[in-house]
């Protein structure tokens, strides 16, 4: 549903994602970390180097246990000791740190340490600067009522995650894809004949779904009013067109939820959010991020 929070993600979903990206890195094996004996043993630790709110814990989890039982398959010499990695966090998921936090420490076999270092930061990295972003722009909005979301905008493969990411910082959920809820834009209208048309036959689909639809000025919002939508995405409204929208919805005592939409800054949240609008939604939060400055250090005995 439209305005929910991701609460988790399925383990085998987050299994998949770490099994295609340690395909993608080690391919037939690394080479490099077979300087060190396959039996040696080390610790290590993952450091931020700039203020973040964190997300990605269980993929980098997920790394360090697939490597290690890829050890333990492919070597008849392992033993506990080898096939071994333990990690303390001293985090969670969704927690604020200030720079140089350490954020967890790990202990054993150096081989895996060495090996899922890359894979492990790309994915703490990556879904930690989208919690980040999210964490960032809701502290500009004031008003209880509007929610902050998420667009379909995300890297190929990572959806459920940065979606999680930005609930984990404070965000909501827009439709997880184009599956969950009806988004009728203006080339579906146009298609369809009329705002009207295209409304009814979504209902005729799917009853039970969500049906927004995309309007680009105040008569076309009327028109989506009259034609009962759930939610009405004002597009690239000026600031002055979106007030009037959600005096209009008042006036007409109409339970449909608007969404502002288009050239979403830092700079506009708090005014957006005081016209008392439902949702705002941006792309920049998943599509416009920097990965957070992060770091694992083997530590010497």
């Amino acid at each position: 549903m439209i305005g929910n929070q991701l609460q988790s993600i399925p383990q085998n979903t987050i299994s998949n994602m770490v099994k295609t990206a340690l395909c993608e890195d080690v391919g037939a094996g690394d080479i490099t970390a077979q300087i060190v004996p396959i039996n040696q043993i080390n610790k290590a630790q993952i450091i931020t180097r700039e203020e973040a709110c964190i997300c990605g814990i269980s993929w980098v989890n997920e790394v360090f246990e697939q490597l290690i039982c890829d050890i333990n398959k492919n070597n008849s010499q392992a033993n506990a000791n080898i096939a071994d990695i333990q990690i303390e966090w001293k985090v969670k998921d969704g927690d604020k740190v200030k720079a140089n936090t350490v954020l967890c420490t790990m202990a054993g076999n150096s081989r895996a340490l060495l090996t899922g270092e890359r894979t492990a930061l790309n994915f703490l990295q990556t879904l930690s600067a989208a919690a980040t972003s999210a964490w960032q722009a809701v502290q500009h909005i004031t008003n209880d009522k509007t929610r902050l979301l998420d667009t379909r905008k995300t890297l190929p493969n990572l959806r459920l995650a940065q979606k999680y990411a930005i609930a984990c910082g404070g965000g909501y959920n827009h439709r997880l894809g184009l599956y969950d809820a009806f988004l009728i834009k203006e080339n579906h209208i146009t298609a369809a004949g009329s705002i009207e048309n295209a409304i009814k036959i979504a209902r005729k689909i799917d009853n039970n779904a969500p049906v927004e639809i995309e309007v680009e000025n105040l008569e076309e919002l009327k028109q989506a009013l009259n034609a009962q939508a759930d939610i009405i995405m004002l597009d690239n409204f000026s600031f002055e067109e979106i007030q009037k929208a959600v005096e209009y919805n008042e006036l007409q005592n109409k339970s449909a939820k608007l969404e502002v939409s288009g050239n979403i800054t830092m700079e506009h949240l708090n005014k957006l959010s005081e016209l008392g609008v439902d949702f705002i939604s941006s792309g920049a939060l998943t599509k416009h991020v920097q990965a957070i400055d992060l770091s694992m250090r083997i530590m010497r005995e």
